[in-house]
């Protein structure tokens, strides 16, 4: 029978689906008890405390088989990626950097590609990394360390969303709250400022529209 899900803070459709043995988090995704969240949310890597997900009930595959043989049953699952992209303070590529990545007590090793993206597959569920980069070259090399909140980025139609965002392009605005004070406001306004928009402080369509174009990059 199938159920209700609420989805709390840091969880992801991957992550949801594994906690309830679904192999492919399409599967609840696309289902059409889930039409509604598809249409609130057509960006299924983004959801938002408080959303409501319909966890179908699970089908049984059949296979016919001989008996007193062996067989190999290939079962395919999920595959999550991390994707990021390091830009310095005047929005270049962080690009042909050496990094060290820590999730889920696995450490990758690599260098950022020439648009600035480290992308390395990851468990369904991981939900904190640590990524130190080697922006400058030896002997003056410098190291620069951030914590990375897997799955707690709100939809840009949230004033926490935008928040994230903001931060994450280097417009800090503090603590992510929720609220529209001084420091969010500033925030837009410094952000506002460097795209040619009015500096109003405000989140207005033009606003909301360069801030997720730019944070949210497909490639």
């Amino acid at each position: 029978m199938s159920k209700v899900h609420i989805v709390k803070q840091g969880e992801c459709l991957a992550s949801i689906a594994k906690k309830n043995e679904f192999k492919n988090w399409k599967t609840i995704y696309e289902h059409p008890d889930n039409k509604d969240l598809k249409n609130k949310r057509p960006n299924p890597n983004i959801l938002f405390p408080g959303d409501r997900i319909i966890i179908p009930d699970k089908s049984l595959k059949q296979a016919n088989i001989e008996t007193n043989g062996k067989y190999k049953i290939k079962i395919k699952t999920q595959k999550v990626q991390f994707r990021i992209y390091l830009k310095d303070r005047k929005g270049k590529p962080i690009a042909n950097k050496n990094y060290e990545l820590m999730i889920d007590n696995r450490t990758f090793y690599g260098t950022t590609g020439s648009k600035g993206l480290i992308e390395r597959e990851i468990s369904e569920d991981a939900d904190v990394g640590y990524l130190t980069v080697e922006i400058n070259e030896p002997p003056y090399s410098e190291k620069y360390s951030w914590k990375i909140k897997i799955g707690n980025l709100d939809p840009a139609d949230e004033i926490s969303g935008i928040q994230a965002r903001l931060n994450n392009l280097g417009f800090s605005c503090g603590t992510v709250d929720g609220i529209i004070g001084q420091k969010t406001k500033d925030a837009l306004k410094a952000f506002q400022r460097s795209y040619n928009i009015e500096p109003t402080g405000k989140i207005d369509n033009t606003t909301k529209k360069k801030i997720e174009d730019i944070h949210d990059q497909k490639s």
